[in-house]
């Protein structure tokens, strides 16, 4: 009787784990959406609590406050971006210049599954700094700091291979990045909720792009 009882404590606690980590997401999603669409600063818990469908108190059952909400949203899709971006870097193999194509597409795409994160990343710049005035997060730093430093070493191993333009790979990188956020400010299926808004970049002109921007020049016959 005693090992039945303990069984069924285990799985109500099982339940009551998925619940609370449900209603933790329902929180996330929530605010992610509305800190996208209007900003940290004129974003209130009670719109998020709304939006989640529980009341303002139940916020504080999983975040300390509201900053504490905004970082909690980095890092959850810090957590999922990360790993999928090491593995994208991981199978380049021996094409470094493919490798640039696959990131495109990964980024591009990362953020079309995202796109309410997406609008909140382009709205907040720098995803390293939270909105009290010139903090920074420990996590989101090391995060951001391992982006550009995987990026810098797909230039270096392109510039090894010589398939891709000289110069300071840490540079270049940042350059790719601009590129791609500035293709994604733009691009309507992450900053648009409506379906009738037109591309002005398509995909394969990114791809034109990029690779007009870093493919090593072929050398000239004089």
């Amino acid at each position: 009787m005693a090992e039945l009882t303990d069984d069924a404590a285990s799985r109500r606690e099982q339940r009551r784990q998925r619940h609370q980590h449900f209603s933790r997401e329902q929180f996330l999603d929530a605010a992610e959406e509305i800190f996208g669409r209007k900003g940290y600063h004129e974003t209130t818990l009670k719109e998020v609590a709304e939006q989640a469908e529980f009341s303002v108190g139940s916020v504080y059952s999983f975040f300390e406050n509201k900053e504490d909400l905004f970082r909690q949203i980095f890092l959850r899709r810090g957590g999922q971006f990360m790993p999928e971006i090491r593995a994208v870097l991981d199978g380049v193999g021996d094409d470094p210049l493919q490798g640039l194509h696959q990131l495109v597409d990964f980024e591009a795409q990362w953020f079309r599954r995202h796109p309410h994160f997406g609008r909140l990343y382009l709205r907040h710049s720098s995803a390293t700094f939270l909105p009290t005035e010139g903090t920074q997060d420990e996590v989101l730093t090391a995060n951001h700091r391992e982006s550009m430093a995987l990026q810098s070493d797909l230039f270096r191993r392109g510039q090894a291979a010589g398939v891709l333009r000289d110069g300071d790979p840490e540079v270049l990188a940042r350059v790719f990045s601009g590129i791609m956020s500035a293709f994604q400010a733009l691009d309507p299926v992450v900053m648009s909720d409506d379906p009738s808004v037109g591309e002005r970049m398509t995909l394969a002109e990114l791809h034109e792009l990029v690779e007009a921007t870093f493919r090593r020049p072929e050398p000239s016959d004089g």
